[in-house]
């Protein structure tokens, strides 16, 4: 799409030249008398309560914008104003002035903007300059960008000066893009501009964004005047969006509308009347539906899938997911469902179907990283309590940590495990019992080993003396007790002896701690016999609680059955190597036997630890780790060795019967398909 033509600043009115041409060492104001337009044909200025009754379209907008000091809460005070007469759809007369303030400016401020400190002291007093911003706020609509700043320095700025401040209705243009250009992420003055066609030539300036902030209005104005007839509608239409209150019920209105306000004129007179921000959800609904085409979902199924939302240039505007695609798209547009940002523009719906809820909320995430609907903030929803035991093996001498996402690259992931501050002492008693670094990533080379390397209890290479093999030894012999079957070759300590044996999980790293007591107890080292089996039992404690899959992610290549709510074809999903290697619907046997051979030979050497995980591939893997933490019972089925036919079709058989009451799900191995 190509831009619009970049837009010429017009000057109607006095004919004087912008601000924007001064030199940069001014200090004098510059003031030029605006024309007073409907405010001469009518006598005097409008009140607020009637102005917010008044068209949009002939109503008078002055753009405002303001420099400050630089300082925060308090101490920030005005050093420049800047004003624009909008009406028309052109820029009419300028008013500018810098302002003197007490506090000094900070350097970056000056820098910035260009105002020195030499140029604020030489300027007016606040009340010499605010008395006339007044005079032209009255009977006028304020319109800035980011308007909440400007606001709250000009009224901090009116106290400090014992001046009245005249309360005029307030647009923000930042939040007309957000409500009429849902597409535009980035929306700073500058960029808006930019992306509007509108040539900017000067910035930090108050004259010279109130100039910018007017030309913007000037380019939305016509699509702000389709939604909002009167100010009080802009007002509502732009206002910060906010669930409606739970405390109390609320009383109906004598229309039958529900929420705080009616849909009559009384229930907008009463929003209206509440000022900026405080409208109502069912106002602000009929502002966004005016004029707008809703989505049809006569079409939509009830089944497992997902659901785009476009504009009616096909562009995505939001991908959603559900086990029902009818409900969860009706929702969205539900009088109880406070609107979107994207909602005004949608006018199409599409969907695409799984088999199951895993199948959707994997189809999701990548949708979302395909098409970045400006709708989907967040990627998909975490459950907190889900953690991975993680070792990043791309960077001298690994560290064991606990992270919300499996290790990016080549690495370890063990988990997911429900618990974040178990799973870390877990990691502690690791890291002591094998001596690995006890510190972060980063390795800061010491004169002195720390605590953890006097005690024993490290083996201190940020001394600068370690030989790099014997440090990888003691991680392997560590993550060996997680890889399940996995014998490595010369896992013996010298200094406790015992082999870890292969294993996974709890078992293994139990057995391992008693094989080091026994030992230590044969060579008539009581008292490490003695803190070991203090270990052995804290260990025990912990693991008791510690809730989720102890396994290397990359360990045990498996094939999960994800089953279809209402008894359909259920979705597979083949896990090998650590990565989601294949997934879809699930067809026939043969089918599926076909695709369990091509993703088996995808798996690697699982003999090691380690395996290689791309990182825009880790999402998926937490999605379908966190799904199977929640669905213990699902239908699973160890691929190694590769599993003969008849397992693999009795698997189907389970997962594509009917749902039982308890879900009809539950894991599978080679053992439990074996008959008694």
């Amino acid at each position: 799409m190509q831009p619009p033509p970049r837009a010429k600043l017009q000057l109607t009115g006095s004919g004087t030249p912008p601000a924007t041409s001064d030199p940069p060492g001014a200090t004098s104001a510059t003031v030029v008398p605006l024309a007073t337009g409907a405010q001469l044909a009518t006598g005097a200025p409008l009140a607020t309560a009637d102005l917010l009754g008044a068209p949009l379209a002939t109503a008078e907008l002055l753009a405002v914008d303001t420099e400050t000091n630089g300082l925060a809460g308090d101490d920030c005070e005005l050093t420049e104003v800047g004003a624009v007469l909008v009406g028309g759809g052109e820029l009419h007369d300028r008013f500018s002035s810098l302002c003197r303030c007490a506090m000094p400016l900070r350097r970056g401020i000056q820098r910035l903007t260009g105002i020195t400190q030499a140029m604020v002291d030489g300027a007016p007093a606040p009340d010499g300059v605010l008395p006339r911003l007044a005079q032209l706020l009255r009977g006028r609509v304020m319109v800035a960008h980011n308007a909440p700043f400007d606001l709250r320095v000009l009224r901090q700025a009116f106290a400090r000066a014992g001046l009245e401040w005249p309360d005029p209705p307030v647009l923000c243009t930042a939040a007309l893009a957000r409500v009429l250009l849902p597409l535009q992420r980035r929306r700073g003055l500058g960029v808006l501009a930019d992306a509007l066609g509108i040539e900017v030539r000067r910035a930090h300036r108050a004259l010279a964004d109130a100039e910018t902030c007017g030309m913007v209005l000037c380019a939305l104005f016509p699509r702000l005047c389709a939604h909002a007839a009167t100010v009080g509608d802009a007002v509502a239409l732009l206002a910060p969006r906010r669930r409606p209150r739970r405390s109390g019920p609320t009383t109906p209105h004598p229309s039958g509308a529900g929420g705080r306000h009616g849909a009559g004129p009384e229930g907008a007179a009463h929003a209206r009347a509440e000022g900026p921000g405080r409208s109502s959800l069912t106002d602000r609904r009929g502002a966004w539906s005016a004029g707008r085409r809703e989505p049809s979902f006569d079409e939509l199924p009830r089944d497992p899938g997902v659901y785009l939302f476009r504009d009616d240039a096909g562009r995505v505007l939001y991908v959603g997911k559900s086990v029902s695609i009818r409900s969860r798209a009706r929702a969205h547009f539900a009088p109880s469902t406070p609107p979107a940002q994207w909602t005004a523009h949608a006018t199409i719906v599409d969907y695409r179907t799984t088999g199951s809820e895993l199948g959707a909320l994997v189809l999701e995430n990548r949708l979302i990283k395909e098409l970045r609907p400006p709708g989907n903030r967040r990627l998909v929803r975490r459950d907190d309590r889900l953690v991975y035991i993680r070792c990043r093996l791309d960077i001298a001498f690994p560290v064991l940590e606990v992270a919300a996402d499996p290790a990016p690259g080549h690495g370890v992931s063990i988990g997911p495990v429900r618990g974040r501050r178990l799973a870390q002492e877990l990691v502690e008693q690791l890291e002591s019992l094998f001596r690995l670094r006890h510190c972060g990533r980063r390795l800061a080379r010491r004169e002195h080993p720390s605590a953890y390397g006097q005690m024993g209890r490290c083996l201190a290479p940020c001394l600068g003396d370690l030989d790099p093999n014997l440090y990888r030894r003691q991680l392997d012999q560590a993550l060996a007790l997680f890889v399940p079957g996995i014998q490595l070759a010369g896992s013996a300590g010298a200094r406790d002896g015992g082999a870890p044996p292969g294993g996974a999980g709890r078992g293994a790293l139990l057995t391992h701690v008693e094989l080091r007591m026994r030992s230590a107890a044969a060579a008539g080292q009581y008292e490490r016999a003695a803190t070991l089996r203090r270990r052995a039992g804290r260990l025990r404690a912990i693991l008791a609680r510690l809730d989720g899959l102890l396994e290397a992610t990359h360990a045990s290549p498996r094939l999960v059955l994800a089953p279809h709510p209402a008894g359909g074809r259920p979705d597979a999903f083949w896990l090998v190597g650590g990565r989601l290697v294949d997934w879809g619907r699930c067809g026939g046997i043969d089918e599926l036997a076909r695709r369990t051979s091509v993703a088996l030979a995808r798996a690697g050497a699982v003999a090691r630890p380690g395996a290689h995980v791309p990182p825009d591939e880790v999402d998926e893997v937490r999605i379908v780790g966190s799904w199977l933490a929640s669905h213990p019972d699902a239908h699973q089925l160890t691929l190694r060795p590769h599993p003969p036919l008849d397992r693999l079709r009795r698997l189907l058989e389970q997962a594509s019967g009917p749902r039982t009451s308890s879900g009809g799900e539950r894991q599978l191995d080679h053992d439990a398909l074996d008959p008694v």
